[in-house]
């Protein structure tokens, strides 16, 4: 018999759609190359990241420290009664009433977001959301196989919602729901209750849900948030996603939830967190005690993030070129830089550019887009760190961008 070359009769293989489309992250793409420069001697201020500097609350620790467990045990899929409990005192705390049953424990904001994209579009279907949006609502949407419908605001005015004619116009057949962040990452934008109006009103009309990111909720700085719950009219389409993360500086512990006055959301949802078993058990017990009584932790981290944005809004103001705002909310603000390409500059920055031996790790704003070629021009700032360290840094970004137009 002929020699058969094995090799030859081998198919190749590939990764799926989903795979090839995800998008990579804008936050952290050029993390790898902040590391080197800091092997280089190089001191690099994060000003790319969510990721609050301030200290875990010590009630964290001490109820980890003081878990008496035979077993660690798979949590229900709905979540551990404590935990549950203590989300419902959280948001009762806020005005907002829900039932134990109405709530499904999620591995931080993001699981909820998936699911909640899983539970009311089928495969093709369309979200509108504003855009910049926070990043990785691209990816969520890539894993769940739906399309961000998106519609484009302006740095002019803060980010602000447009009117409610803008939006309808993007309304199709298969749009299935509006998602938005209030208060906003990236932009710090805290929506009015007349915007929230619009929305409202929107979603009755077109029979759409309302999928409601409100994970900065108590970070607003002109006054109270007003949650897209308080429209009774929506009550059945809202669903409310939600996370400790930022509000008491535990993004490692993924502890999130989903909350709906909508039966069929709710099962529904559970099956999904069925199928993924159940969210890490100590961390659901950690977190109770600060849901259960939010204040004394949220108060003193919202007025540190208040005299942070402030600083930054003072140092913008002393950079020729940059076009920016005052954030209302979260800790984020969008700028507008006098540069073509923000990823070449911040790639730039990271990579050549020192300022006495520093230099800073910026986050290009076009992956805040799903639009093609929009926030060339923009980059998201963080302002995670303490104000000096702030301060600093806004000197590097003047210095360097002076530089950078001479160089290019």
């Amino acid at each position: 018999m002929p020699h058969t070359d094995v090799a030859t009769q081998q198919k190749t293989v590939s990764i799926s759609r989903r795979g090839r489309e995800v998008q990579g992250s804008p936050i952290r793409k050029l993390a790898s190359l902040a590391e080197a420069r800091k092997k280089n001697g190089t001191r690099v201020y994060h000003l790319n990241i969510g990721q609050p500097d301030l200290p875990t609350p010590r009630a964290v620790f001490d109820a980890i420290q003081g878990l008496d467990l035979k077993t660690l045990a798979y949590a229900p899929s709905n979540g551990l009664p404590p935990a549950l409990t203590a989300w419902k005192k959280y948001f009762a705390h806020h005005g907002m009433t829900y039932d134990e049953r109405e709530l499904i424990v999620t591995a931080g904001g993001s699981e909820a977001i998936v699911f909640a994209m899983e539970a009311v579009c089928d495969p093709g279907d369309e979200v509108i959301v504003f855009e910049p949006f926070y990043t990785n609502y691209n990816g969520f949407a890539t894993i769940a196989d739906v399309k961000l419908k998106p519609i484009l605001l302006s740095i002019e005015n803060g980010f602000h919602l447009p009117s409610e004619q803008e939006i309808e116009k993007m309304i199709t057949p298969r749009t299935r729901a509006i998602l938005f962040c209030n208060p906003s990452n990236p932009t710090g934008t805290v929506y009015t209750r007349e915007e929230l109006q619009r929305l409202a009103s929107i979603a009755s009309r077109h029979g759409l849900f309302i999928l409601s990111d409100e994970v900065y909720r108590e970070f607003a700085y002109e006054g109270e948030v007003t949650s897209i719950t308080s429209f009774p009219e929506i009550r059945d389409r809202v669903i409310v996603l939600d996370s400790c993360s930022k509000r008491f500086n535990v993004c490692g512990a993924r502890i999130g939830v989903l909350a709906s006055h909508n039966d069929e959301v709710v099962s529904t949802v559970l099956k999904f967190g069925q199928a993924r078993l159940s969210v890490a058990t100590i961390e659901q017990l950690a977190v109770a005690p600060l849901l259960s009584d939010p204040e004394p932790y949220t108060a003193p981290i919202v007025e540190e993030f208040r005299r942070r944005r402030d600083a930054v809004y003072e140092g913008l103001a002393k950079i020729p070129g940059v076009t920016f705002y005052k954030p209302e909310g979260a800790f984020y603000i969008v700028i507008g830089l006098p540069v073509k390409d923000s990823e070449h500059f911040a790639k730039w920055l990271i990579e050549e550019y020192s300022f006495e031996n520093e230099t800073l790790l910026l986050a290009p704003a076009q992956g805040f887009y799903a639009t093609p070629g929009k926030g060339m021009n923009e980059v998201r700032l963080a302002f995670m760190l303490n104000i000096d360290d702030l301060h600093k840094s806004l000197r590097i970004l003047a210095a360097a961008l002076e530089t950078y137009q001479k160089k290019f």
